[in-house]
């Protein structure tokens, strides 16, 4: 996995390990324009190191906890669902919104998911164009409708 820079803070976390959708949801969060910081990853165990300030974003000072996270199903190394699971088990992240942004339709992952407290499971269009549109309506009302908790910091 190449080394990216990653912000401080972000308002929205995207996690997906298949380059062309990671840059296809970036690229259409970008055009939304909502004035808002992004950062992309593409694991599970890296979305969690950088939650919580370990392993590679050890010296990261988390200035804000995100407004949203966007994560993929299938990810390797950690997968989302596990993913999930952790955030929702901390009380310092169990209210971040996660959306699961997945091709999988399948029965027993979409009840998984809500099981450990996903707050939307949606299935990735196939279309580019509708993918990037899904991507941003869910920023816009995550972002601007939704009303979040006052405290965003671990």
């Amino acid at each position: 996995m190449s080394k990216q820079s990653l912000p401080e803070s972000a308002d929205i976390l995207l996690v997906e390990d298949q380059p062309s959708d990671a840059e296809l949801a970036a690229r259409a969060l970008q055009q939304e324009g909502l004035d808002m910081r992004l950062a992309v990853m593409r694991c599970g165990s890296e979305l969690l190191d950088y939650i919580f300030s370990r392993g590679e974003h050890a010296s990261r000072q988390p200035v804000d906890l995100p407004l949203l996270i966007l994560l993929d199903l299938k990810l390797p190394r950690v997968s989302g669902d596990e993913v999930l699971e952790q955030l929702k088990a901390d009380e310092r992240t169990k209210h971040i919104p996660v959306v699961m942004l997945t091709s999988s339709r399948e029965a027993q992952d979409v009840e998984r998911c809500y099981q450990l407290g996903v707050n939307s499971f949606v299935v990735k269009p196939v279309d580019s164009t509708r993918f990037a549109e899904t991507v941003q309506r869910l920023a816009r009302y995550w972002i601007t409708i939704n009303e979040p908790p006052r405290t965003r910091s671990l």
